[in-house]
């Protein structure tokens, strides 16, 4: 057994990050490097993710690969292990959202969004399980506050990130024997292309209108990244960005009541009509995914439809 990871610092670790093309992601690679960390890049997104290891330095490791293909997350961790040795920290953050009320919402979008949030995330974590248990390492699981303050039009979002809050809770308990320590990691709203594709979309504006200012206050990708690499160092099992959230937290069981839904209840009926007009103008898979999640799907139909007419 090696020594157990150091509390104070990320000098030599091995860091992998999924979801590190953009956002929360990026930055924390950027903030990773320049604690001394190495970090293994991986994400869906080949050009950006090209560009981001090179920001990281020359020698960057990095994978393109979907985190909800076990077999490809296998392989990214048996690569990083051939290269490093060891993997030390594990930032489980690779995430998309789908938009739109549960009756209306295109089903391939809510289970696509299900699937890189949920099954993205235990595909990660399974993969590095071993590398973890040698080294006695960390887990950061990216949950979200939408892990308990559920919206209008954001189920599958809001179903995953609460999955992900349990998933990350029970990991803790299992492997704290092994002296692997889990945390759960949640933010409000970041300033990443999420978030900014979000903003074209007429109902999910109308969805922030309805919260008062703090809670719509945008926290920066590399302030958060300065966050994440905290918590990293100091294996820290929660996390919220910014701080005031664990009041929120701790208040979590009022935020379904009726006095506290009754500004969500009168503006989900305007969500719903502007989500019926996207549907209407757009079709079922502009109005649920953002424009880059949108390429993405209609990539996969492209490569499934070309390798069913190459086999036939």
């Amino acid at each position: 057994m090696t020594n157990t990871m150091p509390r104070t610092t990320l000098k030599g670790l091995v860091v992998l990050i999924t979801g590190a093309a953009s956002g929360i992601g990026a930055a924390t690679a950027l903030e990773v490097v320049g604690h001394g960390g190495i970090p293994v890049l991986v994400d869906c997104d080949e050009e950006p993710l090209a560009q981001m290891a090179q920001q990281c330095g020359k020698d960057t490791l990095y994978f393109v690969a979907d985190v909800t293909e076990l077999t490809a997350m296998l392989d990214v961790v048996a690569q990083t292990v051939s290269v490093h040795k060891h993997i030390d920290v594990v930032f489980a953050n690779a995430g998309v959202a789908a938009f739109g009320p549960v009756a209306h919402v295109d089903p391939h979008a809510w289970q696509r969004c299900v699937a890189v949030n949920v099954f993205g995330v235990f595909n990660t974590v399974r993969s590095a399980i071993p590398a973890l248990l040698q080294q006695q390492g960390y887990v950061l699981i990216n949950a979200s506050v939408s892990s308990f303050a559920h919206p209008p039009a954001m189920s599958a979002y809001a179903a995953s990130k609460a999955a992900l809050e349990a998933m990350g809770n029970v990991l803790r308990l299992e492997l704290a024997a092994h002296r692997v320590d889990v945390g759960v990691m949640y933010a409000g709203w970041v300033r990443t292309p999420l978030v900014e594709e979000g903003a074209l979309h007429p109902g999910f504006v109308r969805l922030r209108a309805t919260m008062p200012s703090f809670l719509n206050k945008e926290t920066s990708a590399q302030e958060t990244a300065r966050a994440i690499v905290r918590a990293m160092s100091k294996r820290q099992r929660s996390l919220f960005i910014p701080g005031w959230l664990r009041i929120l937290f701790a208040l979590r069981s009022l935020l379904h009541l009726p006095f506290a839904e009754r500004e969500l209840r009168q503006a989900a009926p305007d969500i719903e009509t502007s989500y019926l007009e996207g549907l209407a103008s757009e079709g079922a898979l502009a109005s649920s995914f953002g424009p880059r999640e949108r390429e993405r799907t209609l990539a996969r139909a492209r490569q499934a439809q070309a390798s069913g007419g190459s086999s036939s």
